[in-house]
């Protein structure tokens, strides 16, 4: 099966929208969690799943659109979108390893796309 380019532009959008959960769990883990009411009303937490969430029914679809081998190496997309939000919203820092690191992931989804 061809890998359609709409699927591959759904899978990024998926890989966008689901990195921003992490950024938000993370924002909710520094806040007292002892009680399910507590988790029920920390906005940080109920946001961080809902993302994931999202991020996985915008991933089915696309899964229609193309070969899974083809498909979901560019799920490893996600950590580029988490380091790079981690930067502007959580004040991280980015070591030369990780822009390395960075640099590779992208490497080797060019190599996933071209080898389609």
């Amino acid at each position: 099966m061809a890998t359609e380019l709409w699927a591959i532009g759904l899978v990024i959008s998926a890989t966008f929208v689901g990195a921003f959960g992490p950024i938000l769990l993370k924002k909710a883990s520094s806040k007292k969690l002892s009680k399910i009411s507590s988790l029920i009303r920390n906005y940080h937490l109920m946001g961080g799943v809902s993302l994931y969430g999202l991020g996985t029914l915008l991933f089915i679809p696309a899964l229609k659109g193309g070969d899974l081998s083809i498909l979901y190496p560019f799920v490893s997309l996600t950590y580029i979108w988490v380091s790079l939000l981690s930067v502007k919203f959580l004040g991280e820092k980015m070591s030369m390893m990780k822009w390395w690191g960075i640099g590779l992931i992208i490497l080797g989804v060019s190599f996933i796309g071209v080898g389609s």
